[in-house]
């Protein structure tokens, strides 16, 4: 979780002071939003449904990433340079590593081989499939070219989204939230982050943070009763959808008020952000001593 907030940030903030924040991050936001929803916390006897981390893990690192991103500011040449994967080969095989690894993060939280591991599953890929056609499409319509780079942004997006709702929707749900993603997302890291003019490097916001808040509310529209003994609002239960809600608020406010806290903790000891001349040469040379080809 702690791994897609650097993806808000990457390029331009201090690899010492990242390691500070992700161990402050991880006890004060990360443990006590996973308690709450899967520990027997506040959220969880509420009757939030959560599969797999919708909360406590992407809309937490989107909104996390979010005010990393205001609070260190654009990277330099940011809406003039280009700034697109200069190897969109490793970025096809990131988003398939990641695609499979989705089967286990989700599949893997009913916590036992069964069919409802295997509604999981599917759910989880057909989600991914329709999230990338999605995006595919309106690419297409925006911007009269589709891309691979589009394609495999709109997988995630549409792998984030159905997380928490996986292991309590049916197979064809997934192509509905799958779509949605598609949309939503889309929208979110082009219109909307072009209109409010935040840097954010990789689209954590945009595809983990707003996909994540998507999928955790509509599980309340679609749970199934006969796959995770829990029914939404299209079988009857509408207080579901409140229930989503309030899980939603209460990890957004939790985990921007307290990032932002703990940004200005670390930036009471150490810079956050690197010199001009450090962001120039690139991080990977400048704090990692990596030799370039």
């Amino acid at each position: 979780t702690v791994a897609l907030v650097a993806g808000s940030v990457a390029d331009r903030m201090r690899f010492s002071a990242f390691l500070w924040f992700s161990a402050l991050w991880l006890v004060v936001v990360y443990v006590p939003i996973a308690h709450w929803v899967w520990g027997g916390g506040f959220l969880g006897a509420a009757g939030m449904l959560d599969f797999a981390g919708g909360t406590v893990v992407h809309l937490n690192a989107g909104i996390a990433g979010l005010v990393g991103a205001l609070v260190l500011g654009s990277r330099r040449g940011y809406g003039t340079d280009n700034f697109a994967p200069y190897n969109l080969a490793l970025a096809v095989i990131g988003t398939g590593l990641l695609w499979v690894g989705w089967f286990g993060f989700n599949g893997g939280s009913a916590l036992a081989a069964g069919s409802r591991a295997v509604f999981a599953i599917l759910a989880t890929h057909l989600a991914a499939s329709m999230g990338a056609l999605t995006w595919m499409a309106l690419e297409w319509w925006t911007r009269g070219k589709p891309s691979v780079l589009g394609m495999i942004s709109g997988a995630v997006a549409g792998l984030g989204t159905i997380t928490p709702a996986s292991g309590f929707v049916l197979p064809w749900h997934g192509l509905v939230i799958g779509l949605i993603a598609g949309l939503v997302c889309f929208y979110s890291c082009t219109w909307f982050k072009t209109a409010c003019g935040y840097d954010d490097s990789l689209d954590v916001f945009g595809v983990h943070g707003v996909g994540g808040a998507t999928g955790t509310l509509l599980v309340g529209f679609f749970a199934a009763r006969s796959v995770g003994n829990v029914s939404g609002l299209f079988e009857g239960h509408a207080v579901q959808v409140l229930i989503q809600l309030y899980g939603i608020v209460v990890t957004l406010l939790w985990s921007a008020i307290a990032t932002f806290l703990l940004l200005k903790l670390v930036e009471a000891f150490t810079a956050l952000r690197v010199d001009k001349q450090s962001e120039m040469e690139g991080l990977d040379v400048t704090q990692h001593g990596e030799a370039l080809q």
